[in-house]
């Protein structure tokens, strides 16, 4: 298998018990993601960090030309210097934490092509040494509390700073399907902004050198609008630096 076609997709873990109807909604993004992949003319290889540790997590992604880190639990946040016990608080899966953790600092050491979607966006932060918003808050527009998983994606804009990678593929202003209830604070070093709210929360970043970035929302729900996840797919390519 040819590295520079081999693409990384890792996932949190591949079993919740405690939460089935979550694990469900969480396997139907991954299958979206991996079958966009597929069809870009990626190999794709699909690793779940919290099983494997972050040893065999390294060893799985060694050779591929391209990582895209998603969707999960919340970030524990001993990794950032915060506290537990903060509104909204669920699992945590500190050995995927730290697995992925480890594949930002390598991505951005070696310049692989890495893109990370809601949690993979926050790890990105989280590893470069940034912090989060543990909570949004009651009414939050990002999200749809106390619904069935299948209705906990809010629709929105998001601004797309022009200098960015984002904006080649989508635009000046992206419709989104989110469902977080956590966001970036503080960006890690070497980090920009590449896309807001409307209400200024941080939903991109982009590395200024290293070819990697994220976005806070999901590109791989089915209500996501046509194409855009095939734009982002389309990012992992070593970039012009966005000018801080």
């Amino acid at each position: 298998m040819s590295s520079a076609a081999r693409l990384s997709v890792v996932i949190v873990t591949r079993e919740r018990p405690y939460a089935p109807e979550y694990h469900a909604y969480s396997s139907l993004l991954v299958g979206r993601a991996v079958a966009a992949a597929t069809r870009a003319g990626w190999q794709v290889d699909v690793v779940a960090a919290q099983d494997e540790g972050r040893h065999e997590t390294l060893r799985r992604t060694d050779d591929s030309g391209a990582l895209v880190i998603l969707g999960g639990e919340d970030i524990a946040p001993e990794f950032y210097g915060a506290a537990r016990g903060y509104r909204g608080e669920g699992a945590h899966a500190e050995r995927a934490d730290e697995a992925q953790i480890a594949l930002v600092h390598r991505a951005v050491r070696r310049g692989t092509p890495l893109l990370g979607v809601c949690r993979g966006h926050q790890i990105i932060d989280v590893a470069l040494g940034g912090t989060l918003l543990q909570d949004l808050g009651e009414g939050s527009t990002h999200r749809h509390d106390d619904v069935p998983i299948e209705r906990v994606m809010s629709d929105h804009a998001v601004h797309v700073d022009a200098r960015s990678r984002l904006f080649e593929g989508l635009g000046a202003v992206a419709q989104t399907r989110s469902a977080h209830h956590q966001a970036v604070d503080r960006l890690g070093d070497g980090l920009v902004v590449a896309a807001r709210a409307s209400d200024g929360l941080i939903e991109g970043i982009e590395h200024v050198t290293a070819p990697v970035l994220g976005v806070q929302w999901h590109p791989e729900d089915p209500g996501a609008p046509r194409g855009q996840l095939a734009a982002l797919l389309g990012t992992l390519a070593v970039p012009v630096a966005l000018a801080a």
